[in-house]
């Protein structure tokens, strides 16, 4: 007996783009084409989501960590490049571990982005507040914008 089954025209173009994304997140593919390792191809390890606002003179960062002590967390910039880094530990206080569900991620993590512009790192400032780290990072003087005067003569 045979089943009936509904066709998806769809299907294939998902499977299609499926393997693309197999193949170009590879890191074999990756290495060739002088592209970072993803921090998630690291067994036990996982990418920080981030949102990053222009506003003014400065960018706003944003990562939502909750449950995260702020002083677990690395925060640097090097060669404008900002690093957050931490880690996120299970819990020890269930002795006789039955989980029906186990949803939340363990282990390290770490999140690297290029400003597009040079910043001023001796200005950058950091909160925590109800698990959300906010970076307010101000751009350096040399990128913001001056107003020049004219001169009559």
């Amino acid at each position: 007996m045979s089943t009936l089954v509904r066709w998806n025209p769809m299907r294939e173009a998902s499977d299609l783009f499926n393997e693309f994304d197999r193949v170009f997140e590879s890191p074999r593919y990756r290495a060739r084409w002088g592209m970072p390792m993803r921090t998630n191809d690291v067994v036990g390890s996982w990418s920080l989501a981030l949102d990053v606002a222009e506003k003014g003179d400065a960018f706003i960062v944003k990562a939502s960590l909750p449950g995260i002590n702020p002083e677990d967390l690395n925060v640097t910039l090097e060669d404008n490049v900002l690093t957050v880094q931490g880690e996120v530990r299970e819990d020890d206080d269930i002795e006789e571990e039955t989980y029906h569900i186990r949803e939340r991620r363990f282990g390290s993590f770490s999140r690297s982005l290029r400003f597009p512009v040079p910043v001023n790192a001796n200005e950058i400032e950091a909160a925590y507040e109800n698990g959300v780290l906010t970076l307010t990072v101000p751009k350096a003087e040399e990128v913001k914008p001056k107003r020049i005067e004219i001169k009559t003569a």
